[in-house]
């Protein structure tokens, strides 16, 4: 899929601890930032039956967010507190993109 260049453009959504084994098959890595509140407030939504929908779950999520420690360092960094057509728009921009309008 990676490799794929039929499309003009294909986004990967999602994260993995062990990244650095494949994050070079990539022309471009986001990484969409939080603040604690607003994780702690998406968090709080999610159903027990979500993936971080338990405290255990929650608690790991709320120690990674801190360490930072599974994020790639050379990502560009994109405020996700910001309403989600905004967030898209300055992706496809960086990306060369149109913007949704």
């Amino acid at each position: 899929m990676v490799k794929d260049q039929q499309h003009n453009a294909s986004f990967f959504c999602g994260g993995s601890r062990n990244f650095e084994k494949f994050i070079h098959h990539f022309d471009k890595v986001f990484v969409l930032e939080i603040d604690l509140e607003t994780l702690n407030q998406r968090l709080a939504k999610r159903s027990a039956d979500d993936w971080g929908g338990r405290e255990s779950e929650r608690e790991m999520v709320r120690q990674l967010h801190a360490s930072g420690g599974d994020v790639p360092k050379n990502g560009i960094r994109i405020d996700a507190t910001q309403p989600l057509e905004q967030v898209v728009d300055e992706i496809l921009t960086h990306c060369g993109l149109p913007q949704q309008g």
